[in-house]
């Protein structure tokens, strides 16, 4: 079964953009001129949901679980952190974070090591092993979508100075 919404086919089920393009207008949902902003974000949202089959794609290559790939995304080579100041930057529970750590550990992909301010606290950091894994994950999982790539290159600059400009982040 085939189905056309958008311009765009898709086999079987719709995808995660089709869906969210679907979502019905409502009174707290904007309306005719915020229209295309909400179809704009709706299509954007979708693009970014349709992109999840990189990280089970990526663990594995890496040989962590999807928990460690996160992990490893969110340990700064250049600053290694404590466990807890981890745990905090993901929002998520200390023990988990432990087994996440436990599972780059074994990869050999980070240490723990003891805080030169106090030994009972352990810092986390990547290895050499480590530090490429993370070139490979972000490579990986940070490379434009294909479908991007259909736009020229004038509209990828446009793109990319519109998502700035929004952002505020200046340039």
């Amino acid at each position: 079964m085939r189905q056309t919404f958008i311009g765009v086919n898709y086999f079987l089920q719709p995808s995660a953009a089709t869906r969210l393009a679907t979502v019905p207008q409502t009174p707290d949902r904007p309306s005719s001129a915020d229209q295309e902003l909400v179809e704009a974000w709706q299509l954007l949202m979708g693009l970014i949901l349709d992109q999840r089959w990189r990280w089970p794609e990526v663990s594995g290559e890496l040989g962590i679980s999807q928990a460690g790939l996160r992990a490893l995304l969110a340990i700064d080579p250049d600053d290694p952190r404590p466990m807890r100041d981890l745990a905090r930057a993901m929002n998520c529970d200390a023990s988990y974070v432990t087994a996440m750590i436990d599972d780059l550990e074994q990869a050999g992909y980070a240490e723990r090591r003891p805080a030169t301010e106090d030994r009972r606290v352990k810092i986390v950091a990547l290895t050499d092993a480590g530090s490429a894994a993370l070139r490979t994950a972000q490579d990986g999982l940070l490379a434009p979508p294909p479908q991007l790539s259909r736009l020229t290159r004038s509209q990828q600059r446009s793109l990319a100075r519109l998502l700035r400009q929004a952002l505020n982040d200046g340039s």
